[in-house]
């Protein structure tokens, strides 16, 4: 699958300089008509690759930490963890269970990106955590346009999905809460470890795989009790941290992301860049303050706190979401779920940042997919 990607998407990376148009001088600018053209072609070549790619995706990786029916699919207690390799087509389901070190030898090699200087393979893999009220189906299905979506735009790693037991409806969510809690050990000791433990020992594994994390809605709550109860339990001698932890939605009180705050100085201290993707026209958010019986603003509707330590960035997305996605519906755009809360899964414009964020060769205030605003950076308006 990588190889025939990678080789057509190489070809795009290695831009060829068209020569003068036919009579005019060497030292001219090359013709605009024929830039278009190859500009064109280029593109064609990528969009294929990445079709290609897409179509015939071997695996999705999951990472399961539900319980299982007599009949092999996931319930909705929480449960042991299941490492899956699932067939693109396939469902989430017990049969599709692999090992832990077989799943990760297969998952290493698909997120494997190249070599470095001294012939490692490096490469990448993002974990995505889902959020409150998310059946397997619909965990799937943001997982696909998540993976689609960042390879259009140049990531070349992998997405893992942390499956935890959500409910599949809305009064379930002070339960989800608890679920969350439950499970939320298990992202560190049983996904983000096992994947440090070959940055830690990379002169034996020859491999140095970065893990970043991708958090919605209770999503940012899993990881941020699974960062805390890691360093209260002292669980591991490996100093492990993550490269970039982004926030979609996030349902936890901006209060707790304060510089300081012992609820997030876990968060803060085992992740190199912290970026938060806002927007006060998220009204799931709202509905979540009503059914934990609080007002604390979420960091999700209202943004990071002014006093976040410098290694967090806010990104407001009230205007793009406002004029690209309000009025919209589930079916014009494929997406799940409230669009409100959800929109990022379907948009061009977020995913082209996302990717930035990863790849992270760009400095954070100069995306092009940013402005600044009054108050910090803004996701641009263009069209999604």
């Amino acid at each position: 699958m990588h190889s025939v990607t990678n080789a057509a998407v190489s070809r795009v990376a290695k831009k060829p300089s068209p020569g003068p148009c036919r009579g005019s001088r060497p030292q001219s600018n090359s013709c605009p008509i024929k830039q278009l053209i190859v500009f064109l072609v280029q593109k064609k070549i990528y969009d294929e690759a990445i079709e290609y790619k897409w179509a015939n995706m071997a695996s999705r990786y999951v990472i399961c930490a539900r319980d299982w029916k007599k009949t092999g699919e996931p319930g909705t207690e929480p449960g042991a963890t299941t490492y899956l390799e699932i067939p693109g087509k396939g469902d989430i389901h017990k049969k599709y269970a692999l090992s832990r070190k077989d799943w990760l030898a297969k998952l290493s090699a698909a997120a494997e990106t190249g070599k470095d200087e001294q012939g490692y393979a490096v490469g990448n893999v993002l974990i995505f955590i889902h959020g409150y009220n998310n059946n397997p189906p619909e965990v799937l299905k943001r997982h696909d346009l998540l993976q689609n979506g960042l390879w259009k735009y140049g990531y070349e790693g992998e997405v893992v999905s942390f499956d935890w037991p959500s409910g599949d409806w809305m009064l379930n969510y002070l339960e989800d809460r608890v679920d969350a809690k439950t499970t939320a050990m298990q992202l560190v000791s049983d996904g983000i470890l096992p994947l440090a433990h070959s940055q830690k020992y990379q002169d034996e594994t020859k491999c140095d795989i970065s893990v970043h994390l991708l958090g919605h809605s209770t999503g940012a709550y899993v990881i941020r009790e699974a960062f805390d109860d890691a360093d209260d339990r002292s669980i591991s001698s490996i100093n492990w941290t993550v490269n970039q932890l982004a926030l979609i939605g996030a349902d936890v009180s901006a209060r707790s992301m304060q510089a300081g705050n012992p609820e997030s100085e876990s968060l803060y201290r085992h992740a190199h860049r912290i970026t938060n993707y806002s927007s006060p026209y998220d009204n799931a958010l709202q509905v979540s303050n009503i059914k934990r019986a609080g007002v604390a603003p979420r960091a999700g509707r209202v943004g990071l706190p002014d006093d976040a330590p410098a290694s967090a960035v806010n990104i407001d997305c009230g205007l793009h979401w406002k004029k690209n996605w309000d009025g919209k519906t589930n079916k014009q755009t494929g997406v799940p779920g409230n669009l409100s809360h959800s929109w990022h899964f379907g948009d061009a414009t977020f995913m082209q940042d996302l990717a930035l964020t990863l790849i992270g060769h760009i400095d954070r205030h100069s995306f092009p997919t940013r402005i600044a605003g009054e108050r910090g950076l803004v996701l641009s308006a263009s069209k999604a």
